[in-house]
């Protein structure tokens, strides 16, 4: 039995439940949050969260979404926050929840700081990609990737290890620690990002939290900083989207390569439009934008250029 099924059984019991129902809401956790695929990568068994719609046919190249969760989460909890199953099912296309490496722990993804343990968890999501297109007709110009906090820092990281199978990213309260520096890929790759001005967790004017001393950047800086990066125009466009959610745009960006940002007034460390999440932890998750709908609309019109079958990638 993992950690959280033992906690799980342990509330159950303390607040007077009778041995049967908590063995049975014990079984239907496990079920609701198990995984379905496994790989060995870097000589580790790391595992997933596959979903396929309905609609998916062999015949027919699929766009493929790579969904990361935050730290201490796991490929359902993403699944549940995210919603994006239900696009995926309306769309027609595959998404996958991979699984950050625990050790015993909370499963994280090492985004955090350069190492030997980044570079295995980007290895983990190529070995992964490679995994699906075997089993799936993947479209090679439609990958893109998305994460929650640690899972956002960790897109930004696959924007820079695998530009050139990643079309695009996109990120919500994305915990970003890793120096602009760090980053030496220079392929334009579009961004688009959702982040709460009241997120005590990657705080938007930047600095230092809860989670960790080691200050975050200030969000806005962060998107010029990418919007350089893509080699965009200076002056953003800025409109309004609902009450409490502005967007910000940077257009005239080599490759069409554009950067979005979506701020949320008094918005939390959670993911608009998405799952419940605890209120008095993460703070108010907005209904206003749908974060996942927003995103594959975004995706939708960035594919890769020049992408390759896997069979012809070295």
């Amino acid at each position: 039995m993992t950690g959280r099924r033992r906690v799980l059984v342990a509330v159950l019991v303390l607040i007077g439940l009778p041995v049967v129902l908590v063995l049975i809401e014990a079984v239907s956790y496990d079920v609701l949050n198990r995984n379905n695929g496994t790989i060995v990568s870097s000589g580790l068994k790391r595992e997933y969260l596959l979903y396929v719609p309905r609609t998916y046919d062999r015949t027919r190249p699929t766009p493929l979404v790579i969904s990361m969760h935050g730290a201490g989460m796991w490929p359902a909890a993403q699944k549940d926050t995210s919603q994006w199953n239900r696009v995926a099912e309306s769309e027609g296309v595959i998404v996958v929840y991979p699984s950050g490496r625990g050790g015993g722990g909370p499963r994280i993804w090492r985004a955090a700081t350069a190492g030997a343990g980044l570079m295995r968890d980007v290895r983990f999501i190529s070995e992964l990609i490679d995994t699906l297109e075997a089993a799936y007709n993947i479209d090679p110009a439609r990958i893109y990737a998305n994460g929650l906090s640690n899972g956002g820092g960790m897109a930004f990281v696959l924007s820079c290890t695998l530009s050139d199978r990643i079309a695009a990213v996109g990120m919500v309260g994305a915990a970003q620690l890793l120096p602009w520096s760090w980053c030496t890929d220079r392929r334009p790759v579009p961004m688009i990002a959702f982040h709460g001005t009241a997120d005590t967790a990657a705080p938007y004017k930047g600095g230092p939290s809860w989670v960790t001393r080691v200050p975050f950047p200030n969000v806005l800086t962060w998107t010029a900083n990418w919007a350089g990066r893509n080699q965009c125009g200076t002056h953003p466009v800025e409109s309004v989207v609902a009450a409490d959610v502005t967007r910000l745009e940077y257009t005239n960006c080599a490759e069409d390569a554009a950067v979005v940002l979506y701020t949320v007034k008094d918005g939390g460390h959670t993911w608009p439009g998405g799952g419940p999440l605890p209120e008095w932890f993460v703070g108010t998750t907005s209904h206003s934008v749908d974060a996942s709908s927003e995103m594959w609309a975004f995706f939708r019109e960035h594919p890769l250029r020049q992408a390759q079958p896997a069979a012809r990638r070295q």
